[in-house]
């Protein structure tokens, strides 16, 4: 039986800290794979996960433009960190709408049958409307050339 890799999650060993300011020491930020750290770096996370919702398809509309416009800010200001977090809640806001849409209550496992996963398609319909709007906004994003050549060059720079 596979289990969530949550569950043996070693913290000593991510990269990211919540007692960092990537404002401050933004030579500290990893850029990692999907959404690794977007829950931790701050002052990020403070600034970007206020706005971060999904409920309902003109909810994620709302906070999508909302992101995106601090993603667009970021970049003219030159904050790579800031625009690549920014990014990383989009495709958060696609991911969980997606959990959402695919399984009851967003849970993909059931911890009471030694985390055997869950039947999909009982989730919520509204969900998926709203993954298709962060889609957008995320894809968006990944596809602006000044933010993909900082990305490259910050990943060849840190990692």
């Amino acid at each position: 039986m596979h289990k969530p890799s949550y569950l043996d999650f070693d913290v000593s060993t991510y990269a990211w800290k919540p007692d960092i300011d990537y404002r401050q020491h933004p030579e500290l930020y990893r850029v990692g794979k999907g959404e690794q750290g977007v829950l931790i770096c701050e002052p990020y996370k403070s600034e970007i996960g206020r706005y971060w919702r999904f409920r309902t398809k003109a909810v994620a509309e709302e906070s999508s433009e909302k992101i995106f416009g601090l993603f667009n800010a970021y970049l003219e200001a030159g904050d790579f960190v800031g625009a690549d977090m920014a990014r990383k809640y989009l495709q958060m806001g696609y991911t969980r709408a997606r959990r959402y849409a695919n399984y009851k209550d967003g849970k993909k496992y059931d911890e009471t049958r030694d985390y055997a996963q869950l039947e999909r398609g009982t989730g919520d319909p509204e969900k998926a409307e709203s993954a298709k709007v962060f889609y957008v906004k995320w894809k968006a994003a990944e596809a602006n050339q000044v933010y993909a050549a900082m990305k490259r060059d910050w990943k060849h720079a840190r990692g």
